[in-house]
Protein backbone atom coordinates (compact mmCIF):
# COMPACT_ATOMS: atom_id res chain seq x y z
CA UNK A 1 0.00 0.00 0.00
CA UNK A 2 1.57 3.15 -0.64
CA UNK A 3 1.58 6.27 1.61
CA UNK A 4 -1.02 9.68 1.11
CA UNK A 5 2.58 11.43 -0.03
CA UNK A 6 4.49 9.40 -2.35
CA UNK A 7 7.22 12.00 -2.06
CA UNK A 8 8.19 15.27 -0.54
CA UNK A 9 10.98 17.68 -2.64
CA UNK A 10 12.00 21.14 -2.30
CA UNK A 11 12.46 23.55 -5.26
CA UNK A 12 16.45 24.94 -5.65
CA UNK A 13 17.31 23.45 -1.91
CA UNK A 14 20.76 23.86 -2.77
CA UNK A 15 22.63 26.94 -4.21
CA UNK A 16 24.10 27.07 -7.82
CA UNK A 17 27.92 26.83 -6.18
CA UNK A 18 27.03 23.87 -4.02
CA UNK A 19 26.05 21.82 -6.86
CA UNK A 20 28.73 23.30 -9.33
CA UNK A 21 31.40 22.36 -6.08
CA UNK A 22 29.62 18.90 -5.87
CA UNK A 23 29.97 17.69 -9.49
CA UNK A 24 33.29 18.98 -10.05
CA UNK A 25 34.48 16.53 -6.80
CA UNK A 26 32.71 13.83 -8.49
CA UNK A 27 34.00 14.51 -12.03
CA UNK A 28 37.59 14.69 -10.05
CA UNK A 29 36.71 11.29 -8.68
CA UNK A 30 35.90 9.78 -11.95
CA UNK A 31 39.25 10.68 -13.27
CA UNK A 32 41.09 9.65 -9.69
CA UNK A 33 39.29 6.13 -10.02
CA UNK A 34 40.13 5.62 -13.82
CA UNK A 35 43.93 6.55 -13.26
CA UNK A 36 43.55 3.72 -10.51
CA UNK A 37 41.98 1.10 -13.23
CA UNK A 38 38.89 1.06 -11.05
CA UNK A 39 35.40 0.43 -12.88
CA UNK A 40 32.77 3.56 -12.35
CA UNK A 41 30.52 2.31 -14.94
CA UNK A 42 27.50 1.54 -12.97
CA UNK A 43 26.21 -1.95 -11.35
CA UNK A 44 22.89 -4.01 -10.02
CA UNK A 45 22.39 -6.36 -7.69
CA UNK A 46 21.54 -9.04 -10.57
CA UNK A 47 24.07 -8.02 -12.47
CA UNK A 48 21.31 -6.73 -15.47
CA UNK A 49 23.55 -3.80 -16.28
CA UNK A 50 25.21 -2.07 -19.44
CA UNK A 51 28.93 -2.99 -17.82
CA UNK A 52 27.90 -6.66 -17.00
CA UNK A 53 26.68 -7.50 -20.65
CA UNK A 54 29.81 -5.92 -21.99
CA UNK A 55 31.98 -8.14 -19.81
CA UNK A 56 29.79 -11.22 -20.99
CA UNK A 57 29.78 -9.93 -24.59
CA UNK A 58 26.14 -10.15 -24.65
CA UNK A 59 23.98 -8.32 -27.01
CA UNK A 60 23.16 -4.42 -25.81
CA UNK A 61 19.76 -4.15 -26.01
CA UNK A 62 18.43 -1.46 -23.41
CA UNK A 63 15.47 -1.70 -21.37
CA UNK A 64 14.78 2.03 -21.70
CA UNK A 65 11.50 3.17 -20.03
CA UNK A 66 9.63 0.21 -21.02
CA UNK A 67 7.27 -1.18 -18.62
CA UNK A 68 6.50 -4.59 -17.02
CA UNK A 69 3.86 -4.50 -19.95
CA UNK A 70 5.67 -3.23 -22.59
CA UNK A 71 8.71 -5.68 -21.74
CA UNK A 72 6.12 -8.68 -21.43
CA UNK A 73 4.80 -7.85 -25.30
CA UNK A 74 8.44 -7.53 -26.19
CA UNK A 75 9.22 -11.11 -25.43
CA UNK A 76 6.03 -12.41 -27.14
CA UNK A 77 6.34 -10.49 -29.94
CA UNK A 78 10.37 -11.82 -30.41
CA UNK A 79 12.79 -14.07 -29.84
CA UNK A 80 14.09 -11.25 -27.01
CA UNK A 81 13.76 -12.78 -23.56
CA UNK A 82 13.48 -9.72 -21.65
CA UNK A 83 14.57 -10.94 -18.37
CA UNK A 84 17.95 -11.72 -19.74
CA UNK A 85 18.58 -10.04 -22.91
CA UNK A 86 17.98 -7.05 -21.70
CA UNK A 87 19.84 -4.48 -19.37
CA UNK A 88 18.41 -2.21 -16.65
CA UNK A 89 21.01 0.33 -16.26
CA UNK A 90 23.34 2.43 -18.25
CA UNK A 91 25.55 5.40 -16.41
CA UNK A 92 28.68 5.91 -14.42
CA UNK A 93 28.97 6.29 -10.77
CA UNK A 94 31.10 7.42 -7.63
CA UNK A 95 30.91 7.28 -3.89
CA UNK A 96 31.56 10.77 -1.70
CA UNK A 97 31.21 10.97 1.36
CA UNK A 98 32.14 14.48 2.33
CA UNK A 99 30.58 15.48 5.51
CA UNK A 100 29.71 19.36 4.33
CA UNK A 101 27.45 17.20 1.64
CA UNK A 102 26.00 15.51 4.66
CA UNK A 103 25.29 18.94 6.74
CA UNK A 104 23.52 20.28 3.67
CA UNK A 105 21.36 17.52 2.57
CA UNK A 106 20.03 15.90 5.83
CA UNK A 107 18.53 18.76 7.71
CA UNK A 108 15.75 18.85 4.39
CA UNK A 109 15.55 15.02 5.17
CA UNK A 110 14.97 15.37 7.98
CA UNK A 111 11.95 17.76 7.62
CA UNK A 112 10.81 15.68 4.58
CA UNK A 113 10.44 12.71 6.88
CA UNK A 114 8.15 15.24 9.28
CA UNK A 115 5.93 17.18 7.33
CA UNK A 116 5.30 14.03 5.20
CA UNK A 117 3.96 12.37 7.72
CA UNK A 118 6.13 9.16 7.22
CA UNK A 119 8.05 9.88 10.56
CA UNK A 120 10.44 6.47 9.63
CA UNK A 121 12.95 5.85 12.01
CA UNK A 122 16.50 5.27 10.67
CA UNK A 123 19.92 5.27 12.18
CA UNK A 124 22.46 5.68 9.34
CA UNK A 125 23.10 6.37 5.47
CA UNK A 126 24.86 5.29 3.07
CA UNK A 127 27.09 6.91 0.62
CA UNK A 128 26.46 9.86 -1.58
CA UNK A 129 26.22 8.37 -5.95
CA UNK A 130 27.06 11.19 -7.85
CA UNK A 131 25.79 9.86 -11.08
CA UNK A 132 26.52 10.84 -14.58
CA UNK A 133 23.75 9.91 -17.27
CA UNK A 134 25.74 10.62 -20.75
CA UNK A 135 23.57 10.68 -23.82
CA UNK A 136 20.89 7.53 -24.34
CA UNK A 137 21.58 6.80 -20.52
CA UNK A 138 19.13 5.50 -17.88
CA UNK A 139 17.72 3.57 -14.91
CA UNK A 140 14.63 1.45 -15.86
CA UNK A 141 11.83 0.51 -13.22
CA UNK A 142 12.91 -0.41 -9.89
CA UNK A 143 13.27 0.15 -6.14
CA UNK A 144 15.74 0.93 -4.03
CA UNK A 145 14.30 -1.95 -1.22
CA UNK A 146 11.39 -3.21 -0.37
CA UNK A 147 11.98 -2.47 3.61
CA UNK A 148 11.36 -6.11 4.92
CA UNK A 149 14.38 -8.27 7.17
CA UNK A 150 14.79 -10.33 4.16
CA UNK A 151 16.63 -7.66 2.79
CA UNK A 152 18.80 -6.05 5.46
CA UNK A 153 22.53 -5.41 4.94
CA UNK A 154 24.95 -8.03 6.13
CA UNK A 155 28.48 -7.68 6.98
CA UNK A 156 30.59 -8.52 4.06
CA UNK A 157 33.36 -11.27 5.53
CA UNK A 158 36.47 -11.13 2.94
CA UNK A 159 37.17 -14.61 1.90
CA UNK A 160 33.77 -15.86 2.11
CA UNK A 161 30.89 -14.07 1.81
CA UNK A 162 29.82 -13.88 -2.56
CA UNK A 163 31.60 -11.05 -4.45
CA UNK A 164 29.89 -9.88 -8.21
CA UNK A 165 32.24 -10.02 -11.65
CA UNK A 166 33.56 -7.34 -10.57
CA UNK A 167 35.09 -8.07 -7.33
CA UNK A 168 32.62 -5.86 -5.26
CA UNK A 169 30.81 -7.61 -2.22
CA UNK A 170 27.34 -9.11 -3.85
CA UNK A 171 24.09 -7.48 -2.25
CA UNK A 172 23.19 -7.41 0.90
CA UNK A 173 26.48 -7.92 1.83
CA UNK A 174 28.36 -4.42 2.40
CA UNK A 175 32.05 -3.28 3.76
CA UNK A 176 29.98 -0.56 6.05
CA UNK A 177 29.38 -2.24 9.12
CA UNK A 178 27.07 0.91 10.11
CA UNK A 179 24.94 -0.35 7.91
CA UNK A 180 24.50 -3.88 9.37
CA UNK A 181 21.13 -5.10 10.08
CA UNK A 182 19.44 -1.78 8.28
CA UNK A 183 17.40 -1.66 5.02
CA UNK A 184 17.15 1.08 3.01
CA UNK A 185 14.19 3.28 4.03
CA UNK A 186 14.25 6.62 2.05
CA UNK A 187 15.98 7.79 -1.42
CA UNK A 188 17.27 11.19 -2.22
CA UNK A 189 17.73 12.27 -5.08
CA UNK A 190 19.17 16.05 -6.21
CA UNK A 191 19.85 17.30 -9.37
CA UNK A 192 22.93 19.14 -9.82
CA UNK A 193 22.63 20.87 -13.27
CA UNK A 194 20.41 23.35 -15.15
CA UNK A 195 17.89 21.70 -16.95
CA UNK A 196 18.66 23.36 -20.07
CA UNK A 197 21.46 21.35 -19.87
CA UNK A 198 20.21 18.26 -21.17
CA UNK A 199 16.46 16.85 -22.24
CA UNK A 200 14.89 13.28 -21.31
CA UNK A 201 17.02 11.91 -17.53
CA UNK A 202 13.84 12.44 -15.77
CA UNK A 203 13.19 10.90 -12.00
CA UNK A 204 9.51 9.02 -13.31
CA UNK A 205 7.52 6.73 -10.66
CA UNK A 206 4.92 4.08 -11.29
CA UNK A 207 2.05 3.41 -8.70
CA UNK A 208 1.21 0.05 -10.18
CA UNK A 209 -1.40 -0.74 -12.56
CA UNK A 210 -4.27 -0.76 -9.74
CA UNK A 211 -4.09 3.32 -10.14
CA UNK A 212 -5.11 3.58 -13.55
CA UNK A 213 -5.31 6.92 -14.85
CA UNK A 214 -2.80 8.01 -12.25
CA UNK A 215 -0.39 5.59 -12.41
CA UNK A 216 2.78 7.02 -13.83
CA UNK A 217 4.52 10.77 -12.46
CA UNK A 218 7.30 12.41 -14.18
CA UNK A 219 9.06 14.76 -11.48
CA UNK A 220 9.43 17.69 -13.95
CA UNK A 221 8.90 19.83 -10.63
CA UNK A 222 12.24 18.89 -9.60
CA UNK A 223 14.01 20.02 -12.53
CA UNK A 224 15.57 23.31 -11.68
CA UNK A 225 19.29 22.97 -10.64
CA UNK A 226 19.82 22.53 -6.75
CA UNK A 227 15.79 20.64 -6.63
CA UNK A 228 15.43 17.54 -4.13
CA UNK A 229 13.26 14.99 -3.81
CA UNK A 230 12.90 12.44 -0.49
CA UNK A 231 10.58 9.05 -1.08
CA UNK A 232 10.28 5.75 0.45
CA UNK A 233 12.49 3.42 -1.00
CA UNK A 234 10.30 1.00 -2.06
CA UNK A 235 8.24 3.20 -4.54
CA UNK A 236 8.94 2.32 -7.57
CA UNK A 237 10.75 4.39 -10.11
CA UNK A 238 13.26 5.09 -13.08
CA UNK A 239 15.27 7.77 -14.28
CA UNK A 240 14.40 8.42 -18.18
CA UNK A 241 17.05 7.85 -21.11
CA UNK A 242 18.87 11.30 -21.48
CA UNK A 243 18.27 12.03 -25.36
CA UNK A 244 20.28 15.43 -25.40
CA UNK A 245 23.49 16.86 -23.21
CA UNK A 246 24.40 15.03 -19.73
CA UNK A 247 22.44 15.20 -15.77
CA UNK A 248 24.34 14.76 -12.95
CA UNK A 249 22.73 13.88 -9.64
CA UNK A 250 23.68 13.06 -6.13
CA UNK A 251 21.20 10.11 -4.90
CA UNK A 252 21.25 8.45 -1.04
CA UNK A 253 19.79 6.11 1.13
CA UNK A 254 19.05 7.10 4.51
CA UNK A 255 18.47 3.22 6.62
CA UNK A 256 17.29 1.89 9.56
CA UNK A 257 15.54 -1.41 11.07
CA UNK A 258 13.30 -3.37 8.78
CA UNK A 259 9.88 -2.13 8.37
CA UNK A 260 8.64 -5.99 9.49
Amino acid sequence: MLPKNTYFYRKSALSSQDCDKIINLGLSKFEELKKLGIETQAGTKGENDKRYFEKQNKKLIPKNDLTIEELKNLNSDSDIDVNNDTYIRDSEVCWLNDSWIYDLVMPFVNSANKLAGWKYDYESTESFQFTKYGLNQFYGWHSDGGGCHNEVFRRHIPGITPLDSFGNPLAPYHNDNNLTGLVRKLSVTINLNNPEDYDGGLLKFDYGPHNEGNRFHLCEEIKPKGSIIVFPSYVYHQVTPVTRGTRYSLVLWVCGKPFW
